[in-house]
């Protein structure tokens, strides 16, 4: 299934279930790391003992075969597939008997990790030493103390945001940059032999084929590199305490009050609630799964300052316990929005006459439909495209920032997921079929303003000797602008890649997918 990705808005809940992803790509890491140190270990000695040349090759070809690269997601590309068997083919095969090493330093993350590790330490320290203060301390006190953790958790989120965009930078570019000085050492020991010249001769089909994969493949991680890292930056100048994107309500770390017969201890949950069915879980373990108590609430009540020696507390009552449950948010905002997705009430005081104003924010997503407005076959006659005044940059980079700032892009958010399950398949005719289908149930007006530009592009492509914009090329440049996901998440971002696929197909197979009702 590959790994799972990591979600920069999941760099603020820091989850469990975060911690143990942000696991899976450590190990994952360190696997390639210790495998590539071993075979640079055995190319050194396939180098050095020329007299055990057969065994040394023999055991170095199985630790090829042996390794897997693991990609992001649920599938991978082509191109990265044509890689992976190339790494695991057949022994029998002439080439693969002469298999090198490539002489290159593996990009460690071990510096970001110390990072985060040291940053994730000292941040809960501070926080616990700070949610321990009195609420009856000086006001001024309390700002500062304020100011000093609203500062700490800043570092503490940059150094997460960075540690997970630096792990998913190594993971995308592990496997060009391991393969490609592979390739270029596997060209210069053919040299090295006497039949050499016959060898590489023989290797040079599948040279070409694994440079066009790999070209291809690093393509594919600049355009989504951009765009993961453009996410990265919108998420980090966000608001700290959000409500990120997922299955629950509300989740995040609260403090819980145990009640011991010689006074109380307060220790750290991890907490989801959901609204629907009023279930509200607690986790004893910071990062591990295990340990958890599922509730139901009955009610939500926020604590009186001047009742309890702590800030940012509320009450909850549940329908498994007797007596109320006293819970600590890490922050004022931080209590709003569990008091808000719990239905949370305002405490009654009996001892005072206290008039509340209340103030209601309410958030409304309106879904605009986007009309397509299509050019007649020609321009009109007060449009003035005179090319000493418009240049073909200029109009191009025009159309581009239109498809790709239209509300909906043109193969609509609906069909955006089938089109990438559609591409994913292993059987290449069946993604023309499923690929021609799914054109077909665009609404009209955007499967008409793709005809006209996919056209256009399979034109363009069959000068690719000369403007090199092969169909390849135009895939990267138009798959982002054409298709994307309604979520702005990591692993939305991963299917970029696929997103070139679909528009390859659509300029490889013109006349087939568009132009024909139906494929037999």
């Amino acid at each position: 299934m590959g790994l799972p990705a990591l979600e920069f808005s999941d760099s603020f809940l820091d989850s469990p279930d975060f911690r143990e992803r942000l696991k899976c790509h450590e190990i994952e890491l360190d696997r390639t790391n210790k495998f590539i140190k071993e075979l640079i270990k055995d190319g050194n000695m396939l180098i050095s003992a020329l007299k055990n040349l057969s065994a040394a090759v023999q055991k170095f070809s199985q630790s090829l075969q042996d390794f897997q690269f693991e990609c992001i997601g649920d599938a991978e590309t082509d191109d990265e597939i044509n890689i992976g068997k190339w790494l695991a083919n057949d022994q029998e095969e002439n080439y693969i008997n002469i298999h090198g090493i490539p002489t290159f330093f593996f990009f460690f993350f071990k510096e970001g990790k110390k990072k985060f590790d040291k940053e994730t330490e000292k941040y809960y320290t501070v926080l616990e030493k700070h949610l321990s203060l009195s609420s009856r301390k000086k006001e001024s006190l309390l700002q500062e103390a304020d100011t000093q953790i609203n500062k700490e958790r800043q570092i503490f989120y940059d150094a997460s945001l960075e540690y997970v965009f630096k792990i998913q930078e190594v993971q995308e570019r592990k496997t060009f940059e391991f393969v490609e000085p592979l390739l270029a050492f596997l060209q210069g020991l053919f040299t090295f032999y006497h039949e050499g010249y016959e060898l590489a001769h023989e290797f040079e089909p599948y040279k070409q084929q694994l440079q066009f994969n790999l070209q291809n493949t690093r393509n594919n991680f600049e355009s989504t590199r951009q765009e993961v890292e453009n996410l990265m930056r919108r998420i980090r100048s966000a608001e700290q305490d959000f409500k990120a994107p997922g299955q629950w309500t509300m989740e995040g770390f609260l403090y819980v009050q145990e009640k011991r017969p010689l006074g109380c201890t307060w220790s750290r949950h991890y907490c989801t609630y959901e609204k629907g069915t009023k279930m509200f879980t607690m986790s004893n373990s910071e990062f591990k799964s295990g340990g958890k108590q599922v509730l139901n609430l009955k009610s939500c009540i926020r604590r009186r300052t001047d009742s309890i020696d702590k800030r940012f507390c509320f009450d909850i009552e549940v329908v498994e316990r007797h007596g109320i449950i006293t819970l600590q948010a890490l922050s004022e905002s931080n209590r709003r929005l569990w008091m808000e997705a719990m239905d949370g009430k305002e405490p009654k005081y009996t001892l005072f006459t206290v008039t509340f104003t209340r103030c209601v924010f309410e958030a409304k997503f309106h879904l605009t439909q986007v009309h397509l407005t299509l050019p007649a076959a020609k321009a009109p006659a007060d449009m003035d495209l005179d090319p000493d005044t418009w240049d073909n940059k200029t109009i191009t980079s025009g159309l581009k920032n239109y498809l790709r700032c239209l509300a909906e892009p043109l193969m609509t958010y609906r069909l955006h997921k089938d089109f990438i399950m559609a591409v994913k398949s292993d059987d290449q005719n069946y993604r023309v079929c499923a690929v021609h289908a799914l054109v077909h149930k665009l609404p009209e007006k955007n499967k008409e303003m793709l005809d006209i530009l996919i056209k256009h592009l399979h034109v363009v492509s069959t000068h690719s000797q000369k403007n090199l914009m092969t169909v390849s090329n135009l895939g990267v440049i138009f798959g982002p602008t054409l298709m994307r996901s309604q979520e702005e998440t990591v692993a939305a971002m991963m299917n970029i890649k696929f997103q070139n696929i679909v528009v390859e197909i659509l300029i490889e197979n013109y006349d087939k997918v568009i132009k024909q009702a139906m494929i037999f």
